[in-house]
């Protein structure tokens, strides 16, 4: 059994409790980005629901096109290779046309085939134009082509099962101890996971939907992704490979998940030294904020010594402004789910070379912002 299904009773439970609370301290203090907004509060129940709908129905999407298990996948990784050749081709014969017509400009006596200086530079143009709309559309399509074909390369050969298969070390069995394990091991996986959701963009635009509410409460920690799919993740089966059964992996997913839940509530303050080992509201409200220090801390599960220990701790000090660095104002499922993803590939069709278009998909999505901030400061037409 699913825990985190099982515990939905729950879930509904805690939340009708926090809500009561926090509108008896909305009429004595006033209100706060802690209660409950009925718009928002569907739209992370949504989202909770899109999050366990999206594991049994993109997994069957995507089998067919798996290279080396699907069908199509051949046919995947061509598209993926034509359209980097494509792409690279037409950056050339963009940039060739765009020299040319920067020549003629500069020295309009040489003319070749009786043409005016105008006509050959408006034609130039016009040829570096179209090799720049074509490399646009074809950098769009590798990265999405080539990143279907990584990510669903790397899902199917790191399946619990296969992992078990070979495992390094013998079964550790099914008692409390090897739970234990179970649980500290996909502890520590989850911290570097979600540390690299942080500062990887194509990771970051899977996981800004968590983030995407200016509110926080317990509906928040239900907000969660839907396209883990074409992530790539450490993978917890490696935890097979180390003699623990798959079936106490899955159990530790459970645990770890249901321990995220309940840390989403501003009702709980501080509690004291729990907070020197363990994750706990204070710790994970800093984590949710958009304060320049609150930003990319805190990125433990059950445990905040992760955190100590790789320099990435924060203590919630002054108060926490939940939400994005820029916020995107809306409460449609699609549109959270999609911003991001959306964002990115229009960054990508916007670029002029190989190196700009990877660092748009592979780097920090703080890079990407602070591009987008010198191009509007550069080129104020094109920004209004």
């Amino acid at each position: 059994m699913d825990l985190t299904v099982a515990a939905t009773p729950f879930y509904f439970g805690t939340m009708g409790a926090e809500a009561a609370w926090l509108r008896r301290r909305a009429e004595r203090l006033g209100p706060s980005a802690a209660d409950y907004e009925r718009r928002d509060t569907i739209a992370s129940l949504a989202m909770g629901v899109g999050s366990l709908l999206a594991p049994l129905v993109i997994p069957k999407l995507l089998k067919p096109i798996t290279p080396g298990k699907g069908k199509y996948g051949k046919v995947l990784v061509a598209t993926a290779l034509g359209a980097v050749a494509v792409t690279t081709i037409a950056d050339l014969v963009a940039r060739h046309q765009e020299a040319q017509a920067g020549e003629a400009e500069a020295d309009p006596g040489d003319v070749t085939d009786n043409e005016t200086p105008t006509v050959s530079r408006a034609e130039r143009r016009r040829r570096g134009r179209f090799a720049r709309r074509v490399a646009s559309i074809a950098g769009v399509a590798s990265v999405i082509a080539g990143g279907v074909a990584i990510t669903t390369t790397l899902a199917s050969r790191s399946t619990a099962d296969r992992m078990w298969k070979h495992r390094i070390v013998r079964d550790l069995g099914t008692g409390p101890l090897a739970l234990a394990a179970a649980v500290l091991g996909w502890d520590f996986i989850y911290y570097w996971n979600h540390r690299l959701m942080h500062t990887s963009r194509y990771m970051w635009a899977i996981h800004v939907v968590h983030h995407s509410s200016e509110r926080y409460n317990l509906s928040t920690a239900l907000r969660q992704p839907v396209a883990d799919a074409v992530g790539t993740f450490v993978p917890y089966s490696a935890l097979a490979l180390l003699g623990l059964h798959p079936d106490l992996i899955a159990s530790a997913r459970g645990i770890n998940l249901l321990y995220q839940y309940w840390f989403h509530t501003d009702v709980i303050r501080r509690l004291g030294p729990f907070e020197a080992v363990f994750n706990t509201p204070s710790h994970h409200r800093v984590h949710h904020g958009s304060n320049p220090q609150y930003l990319d801390r805190n990125h433990g599960s059950i445990l905040i010594v992760w955190d100590r220990l790789f320099g990435t701790f924060e203590r919630e000090d002054e108060p926490v402004v939940y939400g994005l660095t820029k916020n995107i104002k809306t409460f449609d499922p699609a549109r959270i789910a999609t911003h991001e993803h959306a964002d990115m590939l229009r960054d990508v069709a916007r670029s002029t070379t190989w190196p700009e278009r990877l660092a748009y998909v592979l780097r920090g999505p703080g890079w990407a912002y602070r591009q987008h901030a010198a191009r509007t400061a550069l080129e104020p037409v094109y920004a209004a």
